[in-house]
């Protein structure tokens, strides 16, 4: 791709991009939200057609008008939001996308079940059991996630575009994405990540190229980089030191290596299967808030979710829940805000009666920003005053005070960094961590006393997450007692005072002191004996060395061999130029 550029009405998307891809590599895209990472790629796919520039496929020009041109020049794309048909099956969404021998339409007609068996057959490849015949409007946002992901790999294309693939899951099924995407790479397929995760980028990608501001600030080698420098180079910074406070994915480029056995440790930890105790958080020195006891919540298709759990929150505390999407944390969260009946069980705030999403004051971050947390055909100021119009502050009789309103907007604009070209314009045009922060801002305006945050970063670059976190940190030193569910184990190792992990329904405590939150993820996040066996060799060997078998130096080795930690600091004025 050279001199892509690209304009939004008075915005400008791309500057003169260039960018390319090799066969047989995996090349990543980083950037802040609205760096152009995803519009570039949408150029590429002929979703989105360019100002300037020209694309070249095997070193000749070629015209790629649209979606479909793209499919037939061996392109294919797993989009950050998804393109799925909500009404249709599993099998039918598949269907869509695949092909049929035409020897076998000939004889017996088409098939949907047929048309989609390569793409089942890689699903199961990665050890995802999808549902056939469910309608994916019935299912968790992480299993329509496999979907796109199985049904991209199954195409053959030589081009496969993956934009946050890993958004939504957890640690042991992104070490089993990027074990395809590595053999993918072997195959020859040229394969282009857009992440906002450093660990991720650094763990798999054979060059890097950063954005901003829809400007390349660099592309660089892997063994060129590390993850401060890629963090300073996003920020518009000068490499320098870490953040104090650092994700642990971030922390761990730079950490000792696990002692063998911490597997096991991690497996006495959590082997006790009762839940966390009013005691715990009175320990913690947190009043309990929320009392939940026994509680039981059915899914969409009248299976019981959420079995039974038990649980409580302080003030002023955080309680994280992990474990795998899919696995009840969707119901778990909709019951406690009041969009989901409680099948049985008890639960009560500060000893009274808890009418979850009345009583008290909610926020609530949905895990899917798209189809439950905006209205993204509306503008940016109603989607921010939804929760206000109900104040009488904000009416006079029965009219809305409608400067009063978009001042309140305006306000959350600015102190949620929401980059917008207008208070007017369509949430649509948003790039979805903008679309975040509108739904973060909504749900805290009003400092709510209990607040319900799943996968509250998901999409969001390591600026936008630092400032979501901080905004959870204001949220709970004010008081409010606060119910984190994250599939980023890194997210609760940040923020949790305590954590559980919820499996197949269940809730188990999680002593995140004690042992990694990988080792935990895996050993609770239902991964079986096999997995174990895999983490018990990667506490052995390092991360690294267990997540790509060519890294034979171990944790913090470079690909020639070379520790990290002996390796020069990548800076803007030593490294590679634009």
């Amino acid at each position: 791709m050279r001199g892509i550029g690209k304009q939004f009405g008075a915005a400008t998307a791309l500057h003169g991009v260039d960018f390319d891809v090799r066969a047989g590599e995996v090349h990543a895209i980083l950037g802040e939200n609205g760096a152009g990472k995803s519009t570039l790629m949408h150029i590429l796919t002929g979703a989105v057609r360019p100002d300037a520039g020209e694309i070249l496929l095997d070193g000749a020009p070629a015209r790629i008008d649209s979606p479909a041109a793209a499919r037939r020049r061996g392109i294919a794309m797993v989009h950050q939001h998804f393109t799925l048909v909500p009404a249709f099956t599993v099998t039918e969404n598949l269907a869509l996308g695949g092909s049929e021998p035409a020897e076998a339409v000939r004889r017996t007609g088409w098939s949907a079940r047929r048309a989609a068996e390569p793409a089942l057959e890689r699903a199961r490849s990665l050890g995802w059991d999808l549902p056939p015949d469910a309608r994916i409007a019935e299912l968790a946002v992480g299993t329509q996630q496999r979907i796109e992901i199985a049904k991209a790999l199954a195409t053959g294309a030589p081009v496969l575009i993956f934009d946050e693939p890993t958004a939504v899951l957890a640690e042991h099924e992104v070490e089993d994405l990027f074990d395809v995407l590595r053999r993918a790479r072997t195959e020859g397929r040229a394969i282009v990540l857009i992440a906002h995760k450093l660990a991720e980028v650094l763990s798999i990608a054979d060059r890097v190229t950063v954005l901003r501001l829809g400007a390349r600030v660099v592309t660089a080698e892997r063994a060129e980089v590390d993850a401060p420098a890629l963090a300073a180079w996003m920020m518009g910074a000068q490499p320098a030191e870490a953040p104090r406070e650092q994700p642990a994915a971030l922390a761990s480029e730079t950490a000792e290596p696990p002692r063998a056995g911490s597997a096991g440790t991690a497996a006495s930890a959590a082997s006790d299967r009762a839940a966390p105790s009013a005691a715990k958080a009175e320990q913690a020195g947190h009043r309990v808030a929320l009392t939940v006891a026994e509680l039981a919540v059915r899914g969409d298709r009248g299976e019981i979710a959420v079995r039974g759990v038990s649980f409580t929150v302080g003030q002023g505390e955080i309680f994280g829940v992990g474990g795998v999407d899919g696995n009840g944390q969707a119901e778990l969260a909709e019951a406690l805000v009041g969009l989901r009946p409680i099948e049985s069980g008890e639960a009560s705030w500060d000893g009274g009666r808890f009418v979850p999403g009345v009583r008290p004051i909610t926020g609530y971050i949905p895990q899917d920003r798209r189809r439950s947390g905006l209205a993204v055909g509306m503008t940016v100021e109603e989607n921010l005053i939804f929760g206000a119009i109900l104040e009488r502050r904000f009416r006079r009789g029965p009219l809305l005070r409608r400067r009063a309103l978009r001042e309140t907007a305006a306000e959350l604009v600015e102190r949620f960094d929401i980059r917008v070209p207008s208070l007017a314009a369509p949430v649509s045009t948003l790039s979805g961590g903008n679309q975040q922060k509108i739904v973060v801002a909504r749900s805290l305006r009003a400092s709510p006393a209990w607040i319900v945050a799943v996968n509250p970063t998901r999409g969001l670059d390591i600026g936008a997450t630092r400032f979501v976190w901080d905004q959870l940190r204001g949220a709970r030193a004010a008081g409010a007692a606060i119910l984190l569910i994250s599939t980023d184990l890194d997210e609760l190792a940040a923020l949790a005072d305590r954590a559980a992990i919820l499996s197949g329904g269940n809730l188990t405590e999680a002593s995140l002191d004690r042992a990694r939150l990988t080792d935990i993820g895996l050993l609770l996040g239902g991964a079986g004996a096999d997995r174990a066996a895999r983490t018990e060799r990667s506490n052995t060997a390092g991360p690294r060395a267990a997540r790509d078998p060519a890294a034979s130096g171990g944790e913090g080795a470079l690909p020639d061999g070379r520790s990290r930690r002996s390796a020069p600091a990548a800076n803007p004025d030593a490294g590679p130029k634009p």
